[in-house]
């Protein structure tokens, strides 16, 4: 576990490698599961603000649910999370010309329509925080609709902490992201002697 700036930011990031491949899950992530993605309290009025301008591109069934219950729900501990719809997909969610299911919200960002790409817990997925007294733990979330994920990771030698990047930056900042690859970069440096050493010392026995 590394500690940059406050934060823990588990090895298990730098040594995963991952890399989104939609052609293979087809927007699984949001379409599968038992609970919606987790909203930071702050990101409650950006979702009841933008819902105007991005429920356009929201399945029928998703603006039902919305303006039936909310731009939010919550989850067994209380805490905001996306409405899901009956089928356990996102409320938010919509497709494209090919059948893979995208998010509505994070479309009109694309499209310069609003300035709030999505909630920043589906931003940084597979990462996982974990809210703790005095630090934010990041943590890596394996989920088996993820595997085409890892398989292009590993084709790529792409680390999750790196695939993460734009998400992280917008979480921590574009220092704190820097100051994480220098934590890397030394992690490496003294795993790296702790071989050698290893080495040499089995050579000289």
């Amino acid at each position: 576990m590394l500690i940059v700036e406050g934060v823990l930011v588990s090895e298990e990031l730098i040594d995963n490698y991952f890399c989104c491949d939609l052609n293979d899950c087809k927007g699984c992530c949001c379409i599968e599961g038992d609970v919606g993605a987790p909203i930071d309290p702050d990101e409650v009025g950006d979702l009841e603000d933008n819902y105007p301008i991005f429920k356009k591109y929201m399945t029928p069934e998703g603006v039902e649910k919305v303006e039936e219950n909310g731009t939010f729900d919550y989850d067994m501990e209380g805490s905001f999370v996306t409405p899901l719809l009956s089928d356990e997909a996102c409320a938010y969610i919509c497709y494209d010309e090919n059948g893979v299911a995208q998010c509505a919200i994070e479309k009109a960002f694309a499209n310069g329509e609003i300035d709030f790409p999505k909630p920043i817990s589906c931003h940084l997925y597979p990462i996982r925080i974990k809210k703790l007294p005095d630090y934010e733990a990041l943590n890596y979330h394996r989920w088996q609709v993820c595997s085409g994920a890892v398989l292009q990771g590993n084709h790529l030698k792409l680390p999750a902490y790196q695939f993460l990047k734009g998400a992280l930056t917008r979480k921590y900042g574009a220092a704190w992201y820097e100051a994480l690859e220098k934590a890397v970069e030394e992690l490496a440096v003294d795993s790296c002697r702790y071989t050698v050493g290893v080495v040499l010392m089995f050579f000289f026995v």
